[in-house]
């Protein structure tokens, strides 16, 4: 009898772990992954032993999850042929529209905290086959906004953090961030979406200033001078800046001539930032 009961509750504890434990086959690229607060989508590498590093990136406003999986081939190439994940977490649904936002800080109330969002996204991708310890977070326009509004908040949700297109909004967050922080900033001179200059949206919402956005920056990591430690212009007519000689953390900038969009090579300029940072530990 002992022996029957001992069969039945150890039967009984494997399907309880087959059904609550997820795996990395349970939300495969176009099924979503399901935490509190929303979804995301995950595409994990394949031939990686062991949990593989990631890129979490933010879709701008108005598009989705499904789109940064549809619509950025070099990207997922990029990642798959270095042996990354790719997290693309679903935007805050606006009552009456289609189109999906972030929580960014811009005066404005939201109905989701994606700063605690994305946190249920990172330890449940971690359960699903991610290093929860080598993710980067990235993130255009919109998105990048909000990349800016975590790294500035908190820090430490990731290794470090690499917006595209969009900085801080009004308010800036002029009594500092809270730091030290690596962050990798791309931005287009001829952009008039995101104007590096930043505008205004309407009559209350506006964009920051993108060189504001990287005083501020500087100011929290303690770096000793508002000119770079380090500049390259390239032959493609890409400048880039190093901010290195800091108390801590690590900025730097790259300015394209195109316009609102993500250039070419960026993923791997990106992830070779970022592998940098990840060797000096």
């Amino acid at each position: 009898m002992m022996t029957r009961l001992t069969w039945l509750a150890s039967a009984f504890a494997l399907i309880a772990v087959l059904v609550t434990a997820p795996s990395a086959e349970a939300c495969p690229g176009t099924e979503a992954c399901e935490v509190a607060g929303g979804s995301y989508l995950l595409i994990l590498p394949e031939g990686v032993e062991g949990p593989a590093p990631a890129l979490m990136y933010l879709h701008g406003w108005g598009a989705s999850a499904k789109g940064v999986m549809n619509g950025r081939a070099a990207m997922r190439g990029a990642l798959a042929r270095r042996g990354y994940a790719l997290i693309a977490p679903q935007g805050i649904p606006r009552q009456g529209r289609t189109q999906r936002d972030w929580s960014v800080d811009d005066r404005t109330a939201h109905p989701r905290d994606d700063l605690d969002f994305f946190a249920a996204i990172l330890d449940d991708a971690a359960r699903r086959g991610v290093d929860r310890d080598r993710v980067l977070l990235s993130g255009f326009s919109r998105g990048g906004s909000m990349v800016w509004d975590v790294a500035c908040q908190r820090p430490g949700l990731v290794r470090a953090y690499a917006p595209i297109a969009g900085a801080f909004w009004e308010p800036l967050p002029r009594t500092g961030c809270a730091g030290p922080v690596a962050l990798f900033h791309t931005h287009g001179w001829a952009d008039t979406v995101v104007p590096i200059e930043g505008r205004p949206i309407g009559r209350v919402m506006v964009q920051g200033d993108m060189f504001e956005s990287l005083a501020i920056l500087r100011a929290t990591l303690g770096c000793t001078a508002r000119q770079p430690d380090e500049r390259r212009t390239g032959t493609d007519g890409r400048w880039t800046r190093s901010w290195q000689n800091c108390q801590a953390g690590r900025l730097d900038l790259m300015l394209h001539p195109g316009s609102h969009i993500v250039p070419d090579g960026w993923t791997e300029k990106a992830l070779d930032w970022f592998e940098a940072r990840l060797a000096k530990g």
